[in-house]
């Protein structure tokens, strides 16, 4: 009896740790996940436009297209566009 109950313990104690003990799993590199997105600003006639999810190259080369008089681009941002609540 006490046998099959330490087999019983042995069983289960190899199940969990072949559930837990499985490979960690790595958070994919940034090179993995390909270029960062975020938000890139255009002003231009003195009104600052945003356009969400750009490579900072995409932004870059909208910008240009778009002649804006100034850009930036925020990486891993939405746009914001809600205002100050002043």
């Amino acid at each position: 009896m006490i046998a099959s109950v330490r087999v019983r313990m042995i069983g289960v104690a190899l199940v969990v740790m072949a559930a837990t003990g499985g490979p960690a799993v790595r958070p994919p590199m940034a090179a993995e996940t390909g270029p960062l997105r975020g938000a890139c600003y255009c002003r231009a006639d003195k009104a600052l436009q945003c356009t969400a999810s750009l490579t900072e190259r995409e932004c870059r080369t909208q910008c240009d297209e778009a002649l804006c008089d100034s850009w930036f681009w925020k990486e891993r941002l939405p746009c914001w566009n809600w205002g100050y609540g002043g």
